[in-house]
């Protein structure tokens, strides 16, 4: 029977993974994220399955071939945790999910940015400390009057596009790749405008390093209006946490909403006893901004659709390289 040992399975996901298990793979369920100390939990298996901020570098790869282990598979979109490179060398096939349900990172990403733009997490910061003046700091637009700018016009951007364009607001987007049917929902502009006109500007993009890193960073910040809202449900790369922070300090930006962090295997499915115990410095730094800066630890796909998804495709990409040699997820 082939085994596949499974990283960064929460207890409410164990049910899933078994339901879903149509091509009777022997499971082997890891509660926590890959790392160097747990890898030899998958020795004796066959595969191995991981999700974002798993360490999945050289040296782990390394010790799965020695084990005999060739298949080593993400269940997320993002596969920049994966060292390709070594894989290659290795001789491991790696593939990844390229899309699950993209309602739910749009979701969060709008609900983010609508939650930033009326003021909504100060008030409830405020009456909930017992202060239920009415503040000057609440006053807002409405969304049907907004323009809102989304960077990359795939499944999960095109999702949110067409939310805001439900919602009546104008919204651009800047795109290497758009659908047809995705640019009926967005106007396509340059990057320059985008980021001049957008009341809440969304980033849904892989990080390529060496591409994007700091895509939006202190020049494209200080281009932008100054009460502008920046949501990142994408990768922390892509934004320079600094420059965020900076300007949200001098009052240069309205508001950022993050999904991601920087240093995130080191944050993510840990509890602090206080922020100033974070590894992090700029994470320190940023999370003093709240509310005009909210976090949440990496729970855009945390849904049933896309966790069902992110399952089954799992699944038969193994499916599919067992009796076909190949998926067509593969990365490498």
């Amino acid at each position: 029977m082939f085994k596949i040992t499974a990283y960064g399975v929460r207890p409410i996901e164990v049910e899933y993974f078994k339901k879903l298990n149509v091509y009777d793979y022997e499971l082997n369920l890891v509660s926590d994220m890959l790392n160097h100390e747990n890898a030899i939990e998958s020795k004796g298996s066959d595969a191995v399955l991981v999700r974002g901020t798993c360490v999945t570098d050289e040296e782990n790869l390394s010790k799965f071939k020695e084990w005999g282990i060739n298949y080593v598979f993400t269940r997320t979109v993002g596969y920049d945790h994966v060292d390709l490179t070594a894989a290659d060398k290795l001789g491991i096939k790696v593939a990844r999910v390229p899309g699950y349900s993209p309602y739910a990172v749009a979701e969060l990403a709008m609900s983010m940015g609508v939650t930033l733009y009326r003021g909504i997490a100060p008030a409830i910061v405020n009456t909930h400390n017992g202060n239920f003046k009415v503040e000057n700091s609440y006053f807002s637009r409405e969304i049907h009057s907004s323009t809102i700018g989304i960077i990359g016009l795939g499944k999960i951007g095109s999702t949110e596009a067409k939310l805001y364009k439900g919602m009546g607001a104008r919204v651009l987007s800047y795109s290497r790749r758009a659908s047809t049917k995705a640019k009926e929902y967005a106007e396509m502009v340059s990057f320059e405008e985008l980021i001049k006109e957008s009341d809440i500007l969304s980033l849904h993009i892989p990080y390529v390093p060496g591409d994007n890193d700091n895509l939006i960073g202190k020049d494209e910040i200080a281009m932008m209006k100054d009460d502008a809202i920046i949501i990142n449900t994408a990768r922390a790369q892509v934004v320079d946490t600094k420059a965020v922070t900076e300007a949200l300090d001098n009052h240069t930006l309205g508001g950022y909403g993050t999904d991601v962090l920087v240093d995130e295997g080191s944050i993510f499915g840990k509890e602090f006893n206080n922020l100033s115990d974070l590894p992090n410095d700029d994470v320190i730094k940023l999370m003093s901004q709240y509310p005009n800066a909210i976090v949440t630890p990496h729970v855009g796909s945390f849904t049933e659709p896309a966790l069902e998804d992110m399952i089954s495709i799992s699944y038969k990409n193994f499916n599919d390289v067992l009796n076909n040699g190949s998926s067509e997820n593969e990365l490498n």
